[in-house]
């Protein structure tokens, strides 16, 4: 089996520092941009299948990268953004940085003491239905020779990395960074072990 991993690529709210999560925001020009660049850059690579976060970022890059191939793509609604309730639409980074941009910010500096906002999740919930969606797939006997694309998030395809590599402390969840927008990386599957080929590629 192997899998590539994308980060749609960027909304309005990526430009402008502002927290997105489970909120629905669609491409911008740079981002549909992103995604056929990145479709050029995956035109001779093979899918079989994709599997995308069912919001609408996300679904629009793979059906950019498919555009013209016959390949199916499902929603899935393990690979979801990480939620950030009350906290989605903050501005927390850049000239517009709000009141409570601070704490929230945590998440990233200090994702140990991190405050879940109302109605959001928490590094650990996020991992583990991200978990689930890794062991359904490699437990799947019919996609053992498959060729999966996979488009989710920043925080989920970090959750998913530190899976794939072992990592499970929280203070490290950040270590590697986050995906850029339309990275890929390369997973190669085989008998339930998953090594990463490559990590990051991006093709603009």
């Amino acid at each position: 089996m192997k899998l590539y991993l994308v980060r749609h690529g960027e909304t309005a709210w990526n430009k402008a520092g502002r927290v997105q999560g489970h909120s629905d925001i669609p491409l911008n020009v740079n981002g549909v941009y992103l995604a056929e660049e990145t479709a050029r850059g995956l035109k001779n690579t093979t899918f079989d299948l994709a599997y995308t976060s069912p919001l609408v970022r996300a679904k629009e890059t793979a059906e950019i990268i498919l555009e013209g191939r016959n390949v199916p793509i499902y929603e899935e609604p393990e690979i979801l953004e990480m939620g950030f309730g009350a906290a989605e639409g903050l501005h927390c980074r850049g000239e517009n940085q709000e009141p409570g941009s601070d704490e929230f910010n945590k998440l990233f500096t200090d994702p140990v003491h991190y405050k879940v906002p109302e109605g959001g999740e928490s590094i650990l919930q996020l991992s583990d239905r991200v978990k689930r969606f890794l062991k359904a797939l490699y437990e799947n006997q019919k996609l053992v020779n498959k060729s999966i694309l996979i488009t989710s998030h920043g925080a989920a395809l970090t959750a998913m990395l530190n899976l794939i590599k072992g990592k499970k402390k929280i203070a490290e969840f950040w270590e590697d960074g986050i995906p850029k927008n339309c990275a890929v990386t390369k997973v190669d599957v085989r008998n339930g072990k998953s090594e990463i080929i490559y990590e990051g590629k991006i093709y603009y």
